[in-house]
Parts: structure tokens; sequence; C-alpha cells
């Protein structure tokens, strides 16, 4: 019973380990752009009937008897982590190319190989050859570009983009669209404020800025990141605490084994 009491308490200083792992990337990215939190996940591990008295007998129908086995867990195992989608505070910038979606939504990034990412981190640059871009150099669809001739921007809530020329006049320049998931915490990271379709997460929805389900583009602000810096704190504590009851788990069922190694007849 000892040893599998050393596999359990091991199991459960793994899992804090992956725990503590994932709660150090949320404050590491704690003042990244539109960075949405993590959360490990766990379940715990098979059962086992273990017999406590294989010689009783248990009679059926008589008050009293019970039975000679009991079932028994084998620990814990890390089935996932999951982002939050939280909103994030948004934050004031002198960017007029800083955009931030305020409710639902994700703006649609080209990569190089043509296939599409998605971002809640709205803080673009434009290219040498006037595109809206990602401060990697991917296009932001539907590949808005901006003339020499023109001076400024506004965007709109819904979306739409005028330019103001040289010569003072108002030029609409498209609209930017954006995209939703039935599931956008099945969404896969791939870093660069990036994140990728899956099974899990659905096909895209794309939609207009303001639309029903779809939320709205703010220009001249940034969302920040959602992680709440005290709850990331207090959930660390937590995961060493749990870190170290397991390890005196571990150092009792080895107590407990000295003592039977030492006993005499």
């Amino acid at each position: 019973m000892a040893i599998r009491a050393l596999r359990t308490a091991a199991s459960g200083m793994y899992a804090q380990q992956i725990n503590i792992e994932t709660i150090a990337n949320n404050i590491a990215n704690v003042n990244t752009t539109a960075f949405k939190k993590n959360r490990a996940e766990f379940k715990d591990l098979m059962y086992q009937e273990v017999y406590i008295n294989p010689q009783a007998t248990v009679q059926p129908g008589i008050i009293g008897t019970t039975d000679t086995k009991i079932v028994v867990g084998n620990g814990v195992q890390p089935a996932s982590t999951s982002k939050i989608f939280k909103q994030g505070d948004l934050v004031a910038s002198n960017g007029p190319l800083d955009f931030a979606i305020l409710g639902e939504g994700f703006f649609q990034i080209r990569k190089p190989d043509g296939n599409f990412a998605y971002t809640r981190d709205g803080s673009f640059k434009l290219s040498a050859e006037g595109y809206v871009t990602t401060a990697d150099g991917y296009i932001v669809e539907p590949g808005i570009v901006l003339t020499d001739n023109i001076n400024e921007i506004s965007v709109s809530a819904d979306g739409t983009i005028t330019g103001i020329d040289t010569a003072g006049n108002s030029i609409e320049l498209g609209t930017i669209q954006i995209a939703k998931f039935i599931n956008p915490a099945g969404l896969k990271a791939i870093g660069d404020n990036l994140y990728i379709e899956t099974e899990a997460s659905g096909r895209p929805i794309v939609g207009r800025p303001g639309d029903e389900g779809f939320g709205v583009i703010k220009q001249n602000y940034l969302e920040h990141s959602n992680v709440d810096i005290v709850e990331e704190m207090v959930n660390m504590i937590t995961a060493q605490r749990a870190y170290e009851v397991n390890s005196k788990t571990i150092q009792t069922a080895e107590d407990m084994m000295q003592m039977t190694n030492n006993l005499k007849r």
C-alpha cells in the first residue's frame, strides 16, 4: 500500500508542476497585448478494487455482513490546458493602426502559406507596399492598402476604414471583417499572439463588426491581457502548498516502509 501511495503522491507532484508552469506563463504574459490566460485542467486516474480481508466470507441477505474490498484511487494526471477568452481591458493608445475588438471575434490574418490565423492583438503596422499587417508582416484581411496620397485614416465601429487624401477628400478604403468560433477555447495557440482553427473550435464564422454576435472595432485602443496578477499569485501559492503536501505524503510513505523493514519477530 505504501508503494501505491508513493506513485499517487508522485502523480500529484507532477500535476502541480504543470499547474505552476501554466501559472508562470500567465504571469510572464501579463503585459502581452490581448493575451488570454491559460488554465490547467486535471482528471483522476483509474481506480482499483483492493481486498482488505481475503479470508472473510460475505453472506448475502444477512444484516451486518460487509464486502471485503474497497476502491482505491491511483492519483491524478493533467488533462488539458484551456484558454479563457474573457475580455481584457481596453487601453487608449496614440496609434492610428491600433485596433481593439470590444466583444466577440478575432482579426483574420493571412499567413505566407495562404492559410489563415486569428488574433485579438490589433497593434498593426504598415508594410512597404502599404498593406495593414501584424508586427511580423502578416497581412490583415481583407488586405487593406493605404496609398501614398492618404494622410490619415479612421475606422468606424463596424470596421469601415476611411482615408483622407492630400486634397482633403474622404475615401472609403474597405471594411475589416472579423471571425468568431462556436468554441474559441478549442483554438490552437501557435505563438506570436496567433491562433489557428481545430476540429474542437469548429469552422470560423465570418461577419462584419457590430453584427449580431460580433464585437465592434475601437480605433486608438488596444486590448490588454486578461491576466489578473493577484489571482495568479493566489493560484501559485495554492499550487505550491499542494506540491509540498504531496512531497510530505512521499516522505510519510517512505517512513512507513522503513518501519516495516525494521520490524523484528
